[in-house]
């Protein structure tokens, strides 16, 4: 195999200091925007777009066979409430993971029932944001620059010898 059979966008792995963090669908493509990142996007925004679209088709044929039940309106009204403040929230809490990381991941593991019944809203959410950039990519991109910067800084004032480095500016009496 040649030195080159890694995937588009995957730094070295030799590479010195923070590695990018890679996001689902991207890898690490994210950081040069090289690698089909383009058509990634593309395909992300209508793959999550089409899934949405079949995921309120199969709960509309859900919804025609209560009716054919004759569960009565008032369960119909439920199950629409239900769906609707589901994906509500799944759309405003997937929305929120995109910027920041979760301060509390045990509140978050409490949703992750309420997100997959509303799983149409975290959908429309990673349809929404793929139109401008990968999903995660801004939270992602400000961490590995942190990253990165801390590593230079950390890198620079190492470097030299230590035992050169004058630091009042004042010759060492010798040892006699």
């Amino acid at each position: 195999m040649s030195e080159n059979s890694a995937a588009p966008g995957t730094p070295p792995a030799t590479a010195p200091g923070p590695q990018p963090e890679p996001i689902r669908f991207f890898g690490t493509t994210w950081v040069g925007r090289d690698g089909g990142y383009g058509l990634r996007r593309a395909g992300v925004a209508v793959g999550s777009l089409a899934a949405a679209v079949a995921a309120c088709l199969v709960l509309r044929l859900a919804y025609e066979g209560l009716e054919i039940a004759e569960a009565g309106s008032f369960v119909g009204i439920l199950v629409i409430a239900m769906f609707s403040v589901c994906s509500a929230i799944a759309f405003r809490k997937t929305w929120e993971g995109f910027g920041a990381r979760p301060k509390d991941p045990d509140r978050e593991d409490a949703l992750r029932g309420l997100k997959s019944i509303g799983f149409i809203g975290s959908l429309l959410a990673y349809f929404v944001r793929s139109l401008t950039e990968a999903p995660g990519e801004k939270l992602r991109r400000t961490e590995y620059e942190t990253a990165r910067a801390q590593f230079e800084k950390r890198r620079s004032t190492r470097t030299g010898n230590p035992a050169a480095r004058g630091t009042s500016g004042r010759k060492r009496p010798k040892r006699g």
